[in-house]
């Protein structure tokens, strides 16, 4: 298969390591970010679900990014999620974060009241329109009260910078449907509550997602085994990785990734509260998922 072209692979959440005065640890953070680009991730992601993003003000976002876009040095793209609940604050963020090194945009929405279509469409067409690097749509039904339909989805995939889609959905089905609206000119990456195999195998270009954060070579070994076509060898790999999907589902997504980087001597601390850390049960539920899985 040819080498890819753009943005594909393993692209992990990052957690804010954030301390009890509200100060970004910028130590913890680059090292982690040392640690994933050692372990062969295709690309980083600040300001995603894991990383909190709801939970930090501009200043603390913003010296995230900065702190990931310094150490990684250029080694891996850094593509930096932005999230706001008016337009124009959205267009700021997405020149912020690119005036900050980073190397292309994870636009998301956040509404507290539903928006109608068309308000959808025009906050992502204006996130885009703030940056000439790529962004990549990100949409989780979940979470979010106003979501991207498919035909939304098929417009904004005419926009020159918008060539990629995380959809955090359950319905695989919708990937394929995404991938057949957008003929081509849309990627799509899997989320924690996919398959990633599965993406893979109808068209996925990757996947961007929390737990990439604590397996990132078992991660990146499956995509790797995706990518040869070996489905068999990636169908054993991903039948025992999903219980870390599972566990970041079973539990809240900060604190499940931030306890199980504590027990692998990342001390990134707590989530932001009134977010509860990880409980004892959960802490050792993960390490013993994390000991299992460590030889694969």
């Amino acid at each position: 298969m040819s080498e890819p072209t753009g943005l594909h692979g393993v692209y992990p959440y990052l957690v804010s390591p954030i301390d009890a005065e509200g100060r970004v640890m910028r130590d913890v953070l680059a090292r982690l970010v040392e640690h994933l680009i050692e372990a062969g991730v295709h690309g980083l992601t600040p300001l995603g679900s894991t990383g909190e993003f709801a939970y930090l003000n501009t200043a603390q976002r913003l010296e995230i990014v900065e702190v990931v876009v310094q150490a990684a040095r250029g080694r891996v793209p850094v593509i930096a999620g932005v999230a706001a609940t008016t337009t124009r604050d959205g267009a700021m963020l997405a020149r912020e974060v690119m005036a900050r090194g980073a190397d292309g945009v994870l636009a998301i929405l956040e509404a507290y009241f539903p928006i109608a279509e068309q308000g959808v469409e025009d906050y992502f067409r204006a996130v885009a329109e703030a940056t000439d690097g790529p962004v990549v749509l990100y949409t989780n039904p979940q979470f979010q009260r106003s979501d991207l339909s498919l035909p939304v989805i098929r417009r904004l995939s005419a926009v020159p910078n918008i060539r990629y889609i995380k959809d955090a959905s359950t319905n695989t089905g919708r990937l394929l449907s995404i991938l057949d609206e957008t003929e081509g000119r849309m990627g799509v990456f899997a989320a924690s509550a996919h398959i990633p195999a599965c993406v893979m195998m109808i068209g996925g270009v990757g996947w961007m997602a929390g737990p990439g954060c604590i397996v990132p070579r078992q991660s990146v070994k499956l995509y790797d085994l995706c990518r040869a076509g070996e489905w068999d060898a990636a169908m054993v790999l991903q039948r025992k990785l999903w219980a870390v999907n599972q566990a970041f589902a079973k539990h809240s997504l900060a604190a499940c990734i931030k306890g199980a980087l504590e027990t692998q001597g990342f001390p990134v601390g707590a989530p932001l509260p009134p977010q509860a850390p990880l409980s004892g049960s959960g802490r050792e539920e993960v390490r013993r998922l994390l000991e299992e899985v460590s030889s694969l």
